[in-house]
């Protein structure tokens, strides 16, 4: 066995024994069923090595790890255009606060609060019917996993739709300032909906390849996106991508990572690796618990930290 393998088939059996598990996300019905026993992992080479470990095959809620694939879609559509409308900066505060982006008239702080990626949405519909615009997204996505297969959980859509108060009132809020462009029923119905896609550990660190090989994908050898943005949209990742808890996992596992509240982190070892992870139980930040631990444990044993081994 590889050290790679020896590490992430010691890792699952760690994490199927521990009973701290964090709590799973309640305020969104449909994501309050899903059993915390869960632990999946999975890693895919530069090389093309794949390992994997747990429930690696088992779909999940991507929820806010979708943002990644969004803002990748948007840079691309409307180039460095878009930090006009959403900041760079981590933002210190819940991925759903209300009281920052009213201190900052409408502009969200980054595009991984949940201001920032319905914004990023907004982008992608312009020109675009609903549908039209969550095809393309969902496109995307199977593109990079190579994968036809990926699709969107109806369940946790509609759950969302029906309890999505807080993101209605950072939708109107910014319209209010001219951040979004279009109806914020159809911007929120198209970004609910890509919340709601739901893939497997296996299918998520394959989508997340090009992150870690300066944006070409592997199976082509072609660019997804260029060098120089996959970089900057690592960059975003490593300040932004847990929201408060973004420099608590910076400080453990080193890596670019990009959380959600179904239990999923996409992490980016540069040069080496994709890597996901799921555990449904979350921290008080809203990040997975035993994902963190899992690429904490992981980047030591394989000394992948970007700020050394």
């Amino acid at each position: 066995m590889s050290k790679l393998q020896i590490a992430v088939r010691d890792i699952a059996d760690e994490m199927r024994e521990r009973t701290d598990r964090g709590e799973v996300a309640t305020y969104i019905p449909e994501l309050a069923n899903v059993d915390r026993k869960h632990f999946g992992i999975a890693v895919v080479g530069v090389d093309g090595e794949v390992v994997v470990g747990g429930d690696h095959d088992m779909p999940f809620s991507i929820q806010s790890v979708s943002k990644v694939f969004t803002l990748t879609l948007a840079l691309g559509k409307a180039g460095d255009r878009l930090w006009q409308r959403v900041g760079r900066e981590p933002s210190g505060s819940p991925f759903n606060s209300v009281v920052q982006l009213e201190y900052e008239r409408g502009k969200p702080r980054n595009p991984f609060i949940n201001a920032g990626a319905i914004a990023v949405t907004d982008l992608i519909l312009s020109g675009h019917q609903p549908r039209e615009a969550l095809g393309e997204i969902l496109r995307f996505i199977r593109f990079l996993a190579d994968d036809q297969s990926i699709g969107i959980d109806e369940k946790v859509a509609a759950s969302e739709q029906r309890t999505g108060f807080r993101n209605a009132a950072l939708a109107n809020y910014m319209k209010s300032f001219g951040v979004l462009d279009n109806p914020v029923d159809l911007t929120l119905g198209v970004y609910f909906h890509q919340c709601a896609i739901a893939m497997s550990c296996l299918q998520l660190a394959r989508a997340g390849r090009y992150l870690a090989m300066s944006g070409r994908n592997p199976a082509t050898g072609h660019p997804v996106i260029n060098a120089e943005r996959a970089r900057r949209i690592n960059a975003v990742m490593l300040t932004c991508g847990h929201y408060d808890g973004s420099g608590e996992f910076a400080y453990r596992v080193g890596l670019p990572g990009k959380s959600g509240v179904g239990g999923g982190i996409l992490c980016v070892a540069p040069g080496k690796a994709s890597i996901a992870v799921w555990s449904p139980g979350l921290d008080a930040a809203g990040n997975s618990h035993l994902g963190r631990v899992a690429l904490e444990a992981l980047t030591r044993r394989m000394g992948w930290s970007i700020f050394g081994a």
